[in-house]
C-alpha cells in the first residue's frame, strides 16, 4: 500500500475510534485551560502501533508523548528520515463537550537535519504529506507535496477574497497567549467582516483552505496542531508565513496562513496591534 493511501486510510479508521462513545470520558489536566481524555491517548497509540507495524524505520512526534516526555526527544530522530507528525485529537475541549469541531491531524515530516543546544531542540525538513480528519462530518482533507489539496477526493482552492475589510478570519487563544493575541483580535474585529474561533487549529487551515475563510493567525501553535495543515494550505495555494511576514517555523509557535491576497495586509493589521 503506498504511503499516501495508507495515511489517508488509517486517519479514517482512527476517526472510528473517536465516535465510539463508549462510557463517561476519562479527562485529566495538563495545565490551566488544557485538558487530555483517555482517548486522545487511546487515538494517538493506535496511530503510533499502526506506523510502526507498516514502517518500522519511521519515527514520530506526537502531542501526548511529547507532553509526557516534556521534550522532543532528538536523539530518537538522528538516524530516521520521516516523521509522522500526530495530534489525535485536536479541540480536545470541544470534544469533551460533545461539540462537533474537532479532527485528527497527521502530517508525514521528511527530515534533513536535528540541532540541539542547552536552550533549543529542532528539527528541519520538509513536508511530505498531510491529512485532517473531522470524524462528526466524515470530511477528510488530504494534500501531498506538489499534488494539490483535496476535501473528500475533490480539489479544493483558497478564497479569491482581496480587500481585509471583506475577509472573515478566524485565530486561536491558548492559555499561554490570550494577553499577547487578544489585542490582535480586537484588532482585526474592527478591520474585518467576521472572526470566527473554532477551538481547533487543524480545522481553521482546513477549512480556510476550502475557501470558507480567508485567513487564520495562531501564536502558540505546537508542530502537531499545524503541520497537516500547512501543506494543505499550501497545495490549495495559500500563502503560509509567520506573522511578521518571515519563513515559518514549525516549532516556532508563530502562524499565519492566508489567501494570500490579503496576506501583506493582514501583517501590517497583526504589527499594528
Amino acid at each position: 500500500m503506498e504511503m499516501n493511501i495508507f495515511l489517508q486510510d488509517l486517519i479514517k479508521r482512527a476517526g472510528e475510534i473517536a465516535l465510539k462513545k463508549n462510557g463517561k470520558l476519562k479527562i485529566d489536566l495538563k495545565g490551566k485551560n488544557d485538558i487530555v481524555t483517555d482517548k486522545d491517548i487511546k487515538i494517538e497509540n493506535f496511530l503510533i502501533r499502526e506506523i510502526l507495524k507498516k514502517y518500522p524505520d519511521h519515527s514520530f512526534l506526537a502531542e501526548e508523548e511529547t507532553f509526557k516526555n516534556k521534550n522532543l526527544r532528538l536523539d530518537e530522530y538522528k538516524k530516521t528520515k520521516f516523521i509522522w507528525i500526530i495530534d489525535p485529537i485536536d479541540g480536545t475541549q470541544n470534544f469533551a463537550c460533545n461539540f462537533p469541531l474537532y479532527g485528527i491531524s497527521i502530517a508525514v515530516f521528511a527530515k534533513s537535519e536535528t540541532t540541539k543546544s542547552k536552550n533549543f531542540n529542532y528539527m528541519s525538513g520538509e513536508l511530505l504529506m498531510g491529512a485532517i480528519y473531522i470524524p462528526e462530518f466524515d470530511q477528510l482533507f488530504f494534500a501531498e507535496k506538489g499534488k494539490g489539496a483535496f476535501l473528500n477526493g475533490k480539489k479544493i482552492r483558497v478564497s479569491n477574497t482581496e480587500k481585509l475589510e471583506e475577509s472573515m478570519l478566524s485565530t486561536c487563544l491558548p492559555e499561554a497567549y490570550k494577553k499577547f493575541n487578544v489585542p490582535k483580535l480586537l484588532k482585526a474585529i474592527d478591520k474585518v467582516r467576521s472572526i470566527r474561533l473554532l477551538g481547533a487549529a487543524s480545522i481553521d487551515l482546513a477549512y480556510m483552505a476550502t475557501g470558507f475563510m480567508d485567513g487564520v493567525w495562531i501564536f502558540g501553535a505546537k508542530p502537531w496542531d499545524i503541520a497537516a495543515g500547512v501543506l494543505i494550505v499550501k497545495e490549495a495555494g495559500g500563502e503560509i508565513s509567520d506573522s511578521n511576514g518571515n519563513l515559518l517555523d514549525l516549532f516556532g509557535k508563530d502562524l499565519l496562513a492566508t489567501n494570500g491576497k490579503i496576506h501583506k495586509s493582514m501583517i501590517k493589521m497583526l504589527a499594528s496591534a
